[in-house]
Parts: structure tokens; C-alpha cells; sequence
């Protein structure tokens, strides 16, 4: 197999920069077509229903309609706005989902008209930073949306999704520090070169969970959807938002879920490495088929998005955060320790007391994690105290006597 030479990036001709940077955009926008369709008719299966079946042979033209249809809706602009920023936030949101992409690594070297190139846009030594950072900014056109709209329930929306992030992205954050440890660099490409004999889903499981868990929180998808929570919030942040503006931000969701997607595979699953047993084969991480691995591995992290979507209701927001800050976080913390120890004994050839201490280690991690989970099960909301005016039951009022309320 060949990997990329830290050299090529920044030397490639400018043509070749923009194809691979036009390549990037295309496959991320034929993702968002095939995800819409594909989830929906997922979804279709498993509630027993076709889902999308006229428009083109079996619905395959449902996604340009849906697209075609939002361009051509008329644009509507509320009263009371705040103009520039209510016509900025999508665009915000939409720039660093795709920016995100461009040091994620989709294969190893290439040739492309007798230029040798990975198959990745750019690489950094602090990547993986670099895309935490980028995609941070997003929530900042969610926030600005909910604000510039001078509505109320926008509002409530952007500030939950600013909250959902803040949590969800520092137990994301804590469970990279375990792969770096690990591979020893923050370069994407860097880590997916580490991984060539074990992949780290099977070295740093805790690792995986909390990241999988995190990245659902952080792209505002079910279960985890509650900055746009239509039971309460009448729609959410894009509430008085329409037509193309209303595209960007879906745009700006699936895109998202992609690269998160894409962070997981290269972080956890080897990255563009082939599994087992294509692994076996001879050129099976040469050449143009390290692409096809590295979009499977994608597409099945896209899939436990619709199935998740399809099967858990959607959790109490005083749940959602009790799940961010007093069980992701703590678990995190605990076992970043474990692994910097037992990297530690195994680099000083200490492997039996390594393996023991992670045993040890992994048995308490599970029994906090079940005493959380079972602590914040345990939370009930204490009903409101009635009081009676007439036949209407209404919440207390406060600084009104019970006098006030009878006259």
C-alpha cells in the first residue's frame, strides 16, 4: 500500500488543487441527494411503507424534485428581522460543513494524468483541531438564525443548539485525546497510516461509543434533535426561514452528518484501509480502491443515523444534557487516564500490568456510566402546583396572594 508523502501537500499543480477541491463539493452534494432519498425510503421499510415512489423509476428522481421545488418557492422575509445577519446565518452554517472536508483523507496515493496525489485535499499537523474548530463555527448561523429572526421559539432553538454543542463537543474533543495518544500525531493522514495493523475501534472502544454518541448530539439529529423540536418549539431555529435559505440549512445538516461520518471512519476505522477479509487481497489499499472502502465506511455510520431517526424517541432536554455532562464527560475523563497509563507500562514493557489495568479500568468505566445513566433515569419533573380560578386550573403567579387570585 502507499501512503501519502507528507510532501505532496501544497506542491500539487493549481489545476490539480481544483479538481480535487471541485471533487470534494461534488461528492459531498451527491451524498446529501442519495442520503435524502435513502433515507426516506429506509424510514419507508421499517414504519411498513414504500416511502418515495413517484417521481422517476421508483422515486430515484425524488431528491432533485425536492431541490428544484425549495429553488422555485417564494422567498418570504418577516417583519422585525435583523436583515444582514437573518440572510448570513445560512450561509455560516453552510461554508464550514464543507471546509471541514478538506484535510479528510479519502485514499492514498494516486495517479492523476502522471502526477502523483493523495487522495486528500490538504493535511495539518493539528487537523483534527482544525476540523473542530471549523465545524464549531456552524452553530454560530443556527444561533444568528434564531436571534435575527425576532421570534421567540427561533431563539429558544438557536440557544439550545448553542448549549447541545458546548457539551457535545468537549466529550467529542476528550475522546481524541485517547487515538492521539496512540498515533502519536493530530494529522488525519498521519492516523490512518497508524492504524494499518489494528484499527482503534478495537483498541479504544470507550472511545468510539462516546465519540458516536457525541456526534449524533452534534449535528441536531434524532434522538438528539431538540433545537428544532416540533412539539415545542413550533419548528425550531429555521422556523421563518423559506425556499433556499430553508435548503442551506438542510444542506448544512446532511453535509455535516457526512463529515462527522468521515471523522469517525478516519479516526476509528481505519480510514481508507480495506476491511476484512478485502483486506487479504493483493492492491486492495492501492490505488483508486482505498475511495470505495473509505465511502462504505461512511455510508454506514449514515445509515445508523436513519435507523436511529427510525427507532428512539426523541429525550427530555434536562436528559440530553444530564447525559452530556454527567456521563459522556466523566467517562471520558477517566478513561483518557487509563489509556495514558497503560500506553505508558506498554512503551516500558510492562504489557501484563497494561492489560490488567485495562481490564480494571473498562469494569469501572461501566459500572459509573451504569450508575449515571441510572441516576439520570431516576429524575422525574415535579408537577406544577394548581391553583383554581374559577374552572381554570392556572401555575402560580408569582407575587399574587391567593386573595388576588379569588376576587
Amino acid at each position: 500500500m502507499t501512503y501519502p508523502d507528507p510532501t505532496l501537500f501544497g506542491h500539487d499543480p493549481w489545476w490539480l488543487i481544483l479538481a480535487k477541491a471541485l471533487g470534494v463539493f461534488v461528492f459531498l452534494l451527491l451524498t446529501v441527494l442519495a442520503a435524502i432519498l435513502i433515507e426516506r425510503k429506509v424510514l419507508g421499510r421499517m414504519q411498513m411503507r414504500p416511502g418515495p415512489n413517484r417521481v422517476g423509476p421508483w422515486g430515484l428522481l425524488q431528491s432533485l424534485a425536492d431541490g428544484v421545488k425549495l429553488a422555485l418557492k417564494e422567498g418570504l422575509t418577516p417583519a422585525g428581522i435583523d436583515r444582514p445577519i437573518y440572510l448570513l446565518a445560512p450561509i455560516i452554517s453552510v461554508i464550514p460543513a464543507f471546509m471541514a472536508f478538506a484535510v479528510i483523507p479519502m485514499g492514498g496515493e494516486v495517479s492523476v494524468f502522471g502526477h502523483r496525489t493523495a487522495l486528500q485535499l490538504t493535511d495539518l499537523p493539528v487537523a483534527v483541531l482544525y476540523i473542530l474548530a471549523v465545524t464549531s463555527i456552524g452553530v454560530y448561523g443556527i444561533v444568528l438564525a434564531g436571534w435575527a429572526s425576532g421570534s421567540t421559539y427561533p431563539l429558544l432553538g438557536g440557544l439550545r443548539s448553542s448549549a447541545q454543542v458546548i457539551s457535545y463537543e468537549i466529550a467529542m474533543a476528550l475522546s481524541f485525546a485517547a487515538v492521539f495518544l496512540y498515533a502519536g500525531t493530530m494529522s488525519t493522514s498521519g492516523i490512518v497510516a497508524a492504524q494499518d495493523r489494528t484499527w482503534y475501534v478495537f483498541l479504544l472502544l470507550p472511545s468510539f461509543i462516546v465519540y458516536v454518541t457525541s456526534m449524533v448530539g452534534e449535528t441536531n439529529r434524532a434522538p438528539f434533535d431538540l433545537p428544532e423540536a416540533e412539539g415545542e418549539l413550533v419548528g425550531g431555529f429555521h422556523t421563518e426561514y423559506s425556499s433556499l435559505k430553508f435548503a442551506m440549512f438542510m444542506l448544512a445538516e446532511y453535509v455535516n452528518m457526512t463529515t462527522v461520518s468521515a471523522l469517525a471512519t478516519t479516526m476509528f476505522l481505519g480510514g481508507w484501509h480495506a476491511p476484512f477479509p478485502f483486506n487479504l487481497i493483493d492492491g486492495a489499499n492501492s490505488g483508486w480502491w482505498p475511495l470505495l472502502w473509505f465511502t462504505a465506511k461512511v455510508w454506514t455510520f449514515m445509515f445508523m443515523y436513519f435507523w436511529l431517526r427510525a427507532t428512539l424517541p426523541r429525550l427530555r432536554y434536562d436528559q440530553f444534557m444530564a447525559l452530556g455532562w454527567k456521563v459522556l464527560i466523566p467517562v471520558s475523563l477517566v478513561w483518557i487516564m487509563v489509556v495514558a497509563i497503560t500506553h505508558s507500562l506498554r512503551e516500558q514493557g510492562y504489557h501484563n500490568w497494561a492489560t490488567g489495568l485495562v481490564t480494571a479500568a473498562v469494569a469501572v468505566v461501566a459500572v459509573l456510566a451504569a450508575a449515571l445513566w441510572k441516576s439520570m433515569r431516576g429524575r422525574t419533573v415535579q408537577p406544577i402546583p394548581e391553583q383554581s380560578v374559577g374552572a381554570y386550573p392556572v401555575p402560580p403567579l408569582p407575587n399574587v396572594s391567593k386573595e388576588a387570585l379569588d376576587v
